[in-house]
């Protein structure tokens, strides 16, 4: 599994494709979040665009290789692991910017309250709830479950918007969590939020695997 991680980040690297969805999250933070506001309000705001970044990113490494090199690597490492890997790939990337804009944002914000230690805690939590969610997201909306690129496109971001309104939602949950705690008061750990990001995230990735596998 190792060597299939690294082979599809350096895939992700070279192709440059991801430069359009961390681009414009490092847009939608640099706007919407300002020096001085409460830090738990920006941290909401700064996790829920997570969301809709992973999805797109596991779009893209899930659909960056060749189909040659594709049926090669199925057949070296399994077609299930080998899209499990994708996966992974696309869900650590992002994980690592979710957590570098956290940090960012809990040294801008204003405490109110909230001991920077505990608030960027929380913002980690929320984001891997939301990495996890848009981890999810992505799996659903590709291949091998749907693989025409208007309806996928479309379903990603219906999905992703989905995610983030819909009551009983592991990132709507988490997001709401820090964003009605902005002002003083106990720091929202949604550790409720984040069981039920995993288990949505591992059902469905274990589809898509299996889908994968059954295809060839």
């Amino acid at each position: 599994m190792t060597a299939l991680l690294r082979y599809h980040a350096a895939l992700l690297l070279r192709s440059q494709r991801w430069l359009a969805p961390f681009l414009l999250y490092a847009v939608f933070v640099g706007i919407g979040v300002q020096a001085g506001e409460p830090v738990l309000g920006a941290l909401g705001y700064a996790v829920e665009g997570l969301v809709p970044v992973t999805a797109w990113a596991v779009r893209i490494c899930l659909n960056q290789e060749p189909s040659a090199a594709r049926t090669v690597t199925a057949a070296a490492a399994g077609p299930a692991r080998a899209h499990g890997a994708a996966v992974l790939t696309a869900t650590g990337a992002v994980l690592l910017v979710g957590a570098v804009a956290v940090v960012a944002v809990t040294a801008f914000g204003d405490p109110k309250g909230a001991s920077p230690l505990s608030a960027g805690a929380a913002g980690l939590l929320a984001a891997a709830v939301c990495v996890l969610t848009g981890t999810a997201v992505g799996a659903l909306t590709t291949r091998p479950l749907i693989r025409s690129r208007g309806w996928s496109l479309t379903t990603l971001l219906l999905a992703s918007l989905l995610a983030l309104v819909t009551t009983g939602s592991p990132a709507a949950g988490a997001v709401s969590a820090l964003v009605t705690a902005a002002g003083p008061g106990t720091v929202p750990y949604p550790w409720p939020a984040l069981a039920g990001a995993v288990a949505l995230a591992a059902t469905a990735v274990t589809l898509a695997c299996r889908t994968t596998a059954r295809r060839g």
